[in-house]
């Protein structure tokens, strides 16, 4: 099966649509690598989603390199890419190079992404520099929610929605092989799509970006804590998957699990031995 790279990613923009979901975990990597997804994002949304806690800002360089480890063993064909959790590059070029950098020497993933446009653009430079593909993150990004003020879609004024654009080129100079464009209006994800030859992946961006990401979780209906609105869930494992541990647990109570096929037992002989010991080591 042949590996996906950050070239035949940029080679697919224009010839077919691109796929990408974010994982977390062996399972999930091994379930979205069967599923033949293109890229894997390690998001640092795992604050939310695995952690539990209400954002991305308490993510960790240790969390990350963690479970961007524990996709790679389980995804053998798609790019994965491990998400610069917050203020793991932002301090200086020479900490985002060194960071990047341990994704791709410590947990098998062959790319990073990091959030913003202009303010990191050197950074951007330096780690290209280095060896290693970076895909960038523009619209709504979760590490600047203390700014925004919360989730909110950006790009909505006509300045803003120009202000997009211009970072988008101006990542794809630096040497971006990919952007995400999150919460945007869809008509200001089709003016950057047409205007770079890297591909686009949208999230809450509209159908003419030149790929798709979304979360594991949503995707399969495993989280319910919020929904937002350029969620859809393909399935409803949640609901299926606490009906699936009442049920265990109800057979535990009346008896019924485990069952003669879900143990093993002695050889009659054996059996008997045993007991015969048993009743000697008593009598000592």
């Amino acid at each position: 099966m042949k590996k996906v790279t950050a070239p035949a990613i940029i080679d697919l923009k224009g010839k077919r649509k691109i796929t990408a979901i974010t994982a977390y975990d062996y399972s999930s990597g091994q379930i979205a690598d069967a599923a033949e997804v293109d890229m894997i994002l390690v998001g640092d949304s795992l604050g939310m989603v695995v952690l539990g806690y209400e954002d991305t800002l308490s993510v960790t360089m240790e969390d990350m390199l963690h479970h961007t480890a524990a996709v790679s063993r389980g995804a053998s064909r798609a790019l994965i890419i491990g998400d610069m959790p917050f203020m793991s590059y932002q301090p200086s070029v020479s900490m985002a190079v060194e960071n990047a950098g341990k994704f791709l020497s410590k947990t098998g993933a062959r790319a990073v992404k990091l959030e913003g446009g202009f303010p990191f653009l050197e950074h951007v430079r330096a780690i290209v520099s280095s060896g290693v593909p970076v895909q960038g993150h523009i619209g709504l990004t979760p590490q600047h929610v203390a700014r925004f003020g919360g989730f909110k879609a950006q790009g909505k004024t006509a300045r803003s929605a120009a202000a997009l654009v211009d970072e988008a080129l101006a990542l794809e100079a630096a040497g971006c092989f990919s952007i995400v464009l999150e919460a945007i209006p869809s008509e200001v994800a089709q003016e950057i799509t047409n205007r770079v030859s890297i591909p686009t992946i949208g999230i809450g961006a509209g159908p003419d970006t030149d790929g798709q990401i979304l979360v594991y979780h949503d995707i399969l209906g495993l989280f319910d804590r919020f929904v937002p609105m350029f969620v859809k869930k393909f399935a409803q494992l949640r609901g299926d998957s606490i009906g699936a541990i009442k049920t265990y647990c109800d057979e535990v109570f009346a008896g019924e699990f485990p069952g003669k096929e879900n143990f093993t037992n002695m050889n009659a002989d054996e059996l008997k031995i045993f007991k015969t010991l048993l009743m000697e080591n008593n009598k000592n």
